[in-house]
């Protein structure tokens, strides 16, 4: 039962991926809809990192928390390296170092 679930998961993410990630299908989206997908990678971004960074000490571990400073070394290194790869490889050797400097 547990395979049979994965394997339609899986389906239903590809089918939806392929259809409206595939520029020569004729679906198009209404504007609202593309706007407020606009909105999905940076919410989704939040969920995510946003327990790690504030993990049960809230905002007043912050300071001390190694993935705070790791999240900004980031950002920088997206902003200043416009390479997708070059920026994620980058940004996980500070994230190292950082946790080796501070630990």
């Amino acid at each position: 039962m547990i395979w049979l679930l994965i394997f339609a998961l899986a389906g239903i993410v590809f089918f939806n991926r392929y259809l409206l990630l595939e520029p020569r299908l004729p679906i198009r989206l209404p504007i609202f809809i593309r706007q407020a997908l606009q909105y999905s990678a940076p919410c989704l971004l939040t969920a995510i990192c946003g327990p790690i960074l504030l993990g049960d000490t809230g905002l007043a571990g912050l300071a001390s928390n190694p993935y705070t400073y790791a999240a900004i070394f980031s950002i920088g290194c997206a902003l200043v390296i416009k390479n997708m790869l070059l920026s994620v490889l980058v940004s996980l050797a500070g994230f190292y170092a950082l946790l080796y400097l501070m630990s």
